[in-house]
């Protein structure tokens, strides 16, 4: 095996050990110790296998940590995800291409259940996974009644 260099969640992190994520094609990477990372961390850098048998990983260099936030806001919708999501049926999800940099999934859920959406959005490890491969510094979650909408947005 060779060493992976790539952008990777820190899903999980004890004081002996870590296990990483990759953002690009979610491969799992159990980590022999830790190097000092925690949980929902995103670290761009570099892994190598461990011999003999290549089935735990070192971190062999770090460009970059990071912590992306994920919150929801006391903002509505913008009047564009308010048009999809108008256009949508409940469980549907649409995705915007932003102008420059990040997107903006629009998600339409049944009326009385948009907090707890967008709860599970905030909560998610996959919210961090795609922000983090998108290369985005923040996400920012909007509701109004029936529509959750999650922008994935540059500093």
């Amino acid at each position: 095996m060779t060493a992976i260099e790539g952008t990777f969640l820190v899903t999980n992190a004890d004081d002996s050990s870590a296990t990483l994520r990759n953002v690009a094609d979610s491969q799992v990477l159990t980590l022999s110790d830790n190097p000092g990372v925690e949980a929902g961390e995103v670290v761009e850098g570099t892994v190598e296998p461990e011999p003999p048998m290549e089935v735990t990983y070192t971190v062999t260099e770090v460009a970059e940590r990071r912590r992306i936030p994920v919150e929801t806001v006391d903002l509505a919708p913008t009047a564009q995800t308010t048009e999809i999501a108008a256009e949508q049926a409940p469980g549907e999800l649409t995705t915007v291409e932003r102008a420059g940099e990040g997107e903006v999934h629009v998600l339409t859920v049944p009326e009385g259940e948009t907090d707890e959406a967008a709860a599970d959005v905030v909560d998610d490890q996959a919210t961090l996974s795609r922000a983090a491969r998108l290369g985005v510094d923040r996400v920012e979650v909007r509701t109004a009644d029936g529509v959750v909408s999650v922008r994935y947005l540059p500093d």
